[in-house]
C-alpha cells in the first residue's frame, strides 16, 4: 500500500507541477485568444489588416450599446485584435485578459444576454484562470520575468 501511496504522490506531483499547469496556461490563452481573433476578422473587409467593413456600423446601432457607435465600432474591432494577440503571445498576460473579460461582459449584457451558460461563461472562466494565474512558463512575460531577475 506504501509503495501505491509514493507512486500516486509522485504523479500527482508532476500533474500539479510547473509544467503540465503551464501546458494548461497555454491552451486556455489559445483557446480564449481564437475566440475573439475569428471575431474580430469578421469586423474588417477580407483581405486587409484592419479596414473596417462598413456594416459593423449598422449592426452596432441595433446593439444600442453605451457608447456612440463611431466610438464603438474602431474600439471593438482594433481591441478583439490587440488582446488576443497578447494573451496568445503571453504579453501582458493578466492585462490582456482583463480586456477580454470586460469585453465578455459587455458582450453578455448588451448583445447576448441569453448566452451566459453556453458560451459566455467559459470565456469569463479561461479569463479569469488568466487574470489569476498568469500565462505560465510558454510565454513572454515568463521570459521578461527571468531577464528582471
Amino acid at each position: 500500500m506504501q509503495r501505491f501511496t509514493e507512486i500516486y504522490d509522485r504523479i500527482t506531483a508532476f500533474l500539479s507541477g510547473r509544467i503540465i499547469e503551464s501546458l494548461a496556461l497555454l491552451l486556455t490563452r489559445l483557446a480564449l485568444a481564437g475566440v475573439f481573433w475569428r471575431s474580430a476578422r469578421t469586423k474588417v473587409v477580407e483581405g486587409t489588416a484592419l479596414e473596417i467593413d462598413e456594416t459593423q456600423y449598422y449592426l452596432f446601432e441595433e446593439f444600442g450599446l453605451p457608447l456612440p457607435t463611431d466610438i464603438a465600432v474602431p474600439l471593438t474591432t482594433y481591441a478583439e485584435h490587440f488582446l488576443p494577440a497578447l494573451v496568445a503571445l503571453g504579453i501582458g498576460t493578466r492585462f490582456g485578459a482583463a480586456g477580454l473579460l470586460v469585453m465578455t461582459m459587455v458582450i453578455q449584457i448588451f448583445v447576448f444576454p441569453e448566452a451566459w451558460w453556453p458560451t459566455h461563461a467559459l470565456w469569463a472562466a479561461m479569463a479569469l484562470i488568466l487574470i489569476s494565474r498568469g500565462a505560465g512558463i510558454f510565454s513572454f512575460d515568463a521570459l521578461v520575468t527571468k531577464l528582471r531577475r
